[in-house]
């Protein structure tokens, strides 16, 4: 009885095969590269376009979104009033109804500054998923801030970098651990340092 032969892969056969998988391998990287980066530049572009927003409100009315007491008169959506005192206040990222820190996204919106319900006061989502907030103060910092939360250790790294001095406890910008149910005012948060590539933190940006 006569055995067949088997035949198997070349060299060259495996080293094209290699090459391919290494190609693969290296598109799909690229690729989440590349969807980072897009993610980072919103987060850098919402956050200027927010302060932008806000500043443009104050011209506009001489008052601040969220503090405004004339903005029921002014706007037809008849959005509640802030007290007028010059700071937005109340929880950054879990506004109750009527506070400032809810009625801030209504006037904004009522203003045509931020696109929305002029009348729904719940903060806008930033790039991954977290809450974008406003608050008066946090992490050391006087004065309002503007706050983006739930952002991983990694992207927080690359903002302090490209932005600040790379420590995430002083400069501009300062970052706290998330902690939704038990942090519900920046102010009495801890800025951290150093990061942790997969934890989360709030991050905090000053004016």
């Amino acid at each position: 009885m006569q055995l067949s032969k088997q035949k198997g892969f070349t060299l060259v056969e495996i080293a094209i095969v290699l090459v391919i998988v290494g190609l693969l391998i290296g598109g799909v990287l690229k690729g989440q590269e590349m969807i980072t980066n897009a993610k980072l530049k919103r987060i850098e572009s919402d956050n200027a376009g927010l302060q932008a927003a806000i500043f443009s409100y104050q011209d506009r009315y001489l008052q601040l979104p969220g503090d405004d007491d004339g903005a029921n008169a002014r706007f037809d959506s008849a959005p509640l009033d802030g007290d007028g005192d010059g700071t937005i206040t109340g929880v950054w990222h879990v506004p109750v109804a009527g506070t400032e820190t809810g009625v801030f996204w209504s006037h904004l919106r009522s203003s045509g500054l931020v696109n929305g319900d002029p009348l729904d006061e719940d903060p806008q989502q930033n790039a991954y998923g977290g809450k974008v907030g406003i608050h008066f103060g946090g992490l050391g910092i006087d004065g309002h801030v503007s706050i983006f939360g739930q952002l991983e250790g990694s992207v927080v790294k690359v903002l302090e970098a490209r932005l600040d001095d790379g420590a995430g406890d002083t400069g501009r910008i300062r970052a706290a651990n998330s902690d939704i149910a038990a942090d519900i005012d920046v102010t009495v948060a801890s800025a951290i340092d150093p990061l942790v590539d997969t934890d989360l933190y709030d991050v905090v940006f000053r004016f």
